[in-house]
């Protein structure tokens, strides 16, 4: 067998790389750094188990549309460490005071992101937060079967895509499995962060320690990128402004499949869906504080279940779908691919970080008089 499925609607979720028994597929990364299945013929015996579970081959198994919550955690220091609201650590917190076992993405010492597993409470802040770009899972989904066979409770966190890789690598549902995805703009390539990191690192003359995507300095909406580096000096910018961001938000560095999503839709496979609930101040003005809200949508009987188990320590209240998803398109549309993406693929590899950034996005006419007149203003206000 030499190749499993089309290379651009591929997702990476590892599926076929758990299920093979003969451990002949291999994740490798192909020019963009995203990685793929490469198959050794030598060793594949052709038992189809790979084309079987894969979840872009299958049908999408979506629950039917659940109830939608606006969402704080109560515990302000937590809520502060988070990304939007906090919720994500009371679900894992109440996962892991039953002895269970919590599947996320962390940085590890490179600043590549892997899923790993959590069995102590006090290694949980290694999942906070959100990381932008995409994890390797692994051999996740093997541990987190051997945990379910065992009657661990298992807490499965990841993209929409690894949740879909994860079910159709089990084949059968586990009562005491729990999922949730999150609402993804897309995946950007661990090689362009890399090349990135490479050229702030240059410029601080220190590599980097610590990494934040959405440090809460200048409030939830108006995040920053933090870069904590090894000569004790920082990197902080507002996101709008940071050239990683600006990529990722322009859609130049994500993986292919991600243009054409076979996960988007509001029937989700999880049982639950985190995500920051932008547009909230118009929704629901009186859960706005620019602190971080989470917006929550529980899809199935047992999110349900998983949600009414914490919800003594947050704050919510029930929201209309249509209205909580107005500002939240990315959870059932995929983004458009821009023109240019190739050719920032290309230039990011030949030329500095900033340079393929000021080739690739060039700021309008218009935006440039609306900032302009913003400043002015600013002065006047002054």
């Amino acid at each position: 067998m030499e190749k499993i499925t089309d290379f651009e609607k591929c997702s990476g979720c590892h599926a076929c790389y758990n299920i093979c028994p003969k451990k002949c597929i291999s994740m490798q990364p192909d020019s963009e750094g995203f990685l793929r299945p490469v198959v050794d013929g030598s060793l594949c015996i052709d038992c189809g188990l790979c084309i079987k579970i894969c979840p872009i081959l299958g049908e999408y198994k979506g629950n039917p549309k659940g109830k939608v919550y606006a969402c704080i955690n109560n515990n302000e220091e937590t809520r502060q460490q988070s990304s939007s609201g906090g919720v994500f650590s009371l679900l894992a917190e109440h996962i892991l005071k039953q002895d269970g076992v919590v599947f996320g993405a962390a940085f590890d010492e490179d600043l590549n992101v892997n899923h790993i597993e959590i069995t102590d409470i006090t290694d949980l802040e290694k999942l906070y937060g959100s990381k932008y770009l995409q994890s390797r899972i692994g051999d996740t989904y093997k541990s987190a079967k051997e945990y379910l066979e065992a009657g661990k409770v298992v807490l499965f966190t990841g993209t929409p895509c690894q949740i879909s890789g994860l079910k159709a690598y089990l084949g059968k549902d586990y009562e005491n499995l729990f999922t949730q995805d999150l609402i993804c703009h897309g995946v950007p390539s661990p090689s362009v962060w890399q090349k990135y990191l490479r050229f702030r690192e240059k410029s601080a003359g220190a590599s980097t320690r610590r990494t934040f995507f959405r440090h809460k300095k200048y409030g939830w909406k108006m995040f920053s990128v933090l870069l904590d580096f090894t000569n004790s000096t920082e990197y902080l910018q507002i996101f709008s402004k940071d050239l990683y961001m600006r990529a990722f938000l322009s859609n130049l560095c994500l993986r292919p499949s991600c243009y054409n999503c076979h996960s988007k839709s509001v029937e989700r496979e999880s049982d639950i869906t985190l995500a920051d609930f932008w547009g909230i101040e118009k929704v629901c003005p009186e859960f706005f504080d620019d602190k971080g809200t989470s917006l929550v949508l529980v899809n199935s009987k047992r999110g349900q279940q998983l949600f009414a188990d914490v919800a003594s320590k947050m704050r919510y209240t029930e929201v209309d779908m249509d209205a909580a998803l107005k500002f939240n398109y990315p959870a059932y549309r995929s983004v458009a691919m821009p023109k240019n993406r190739e050719l920032f693929m290309s230039l990011v590899n030949d030329i500095p970080f900033d340079e393929a950034i000021k080739v690739c996005i060039k700021t309008s006419p218009v935006k440039k008089a609306v900032r302009l007149v913003k400043r002015i203003l600013r002065k006047v206000i002054k």
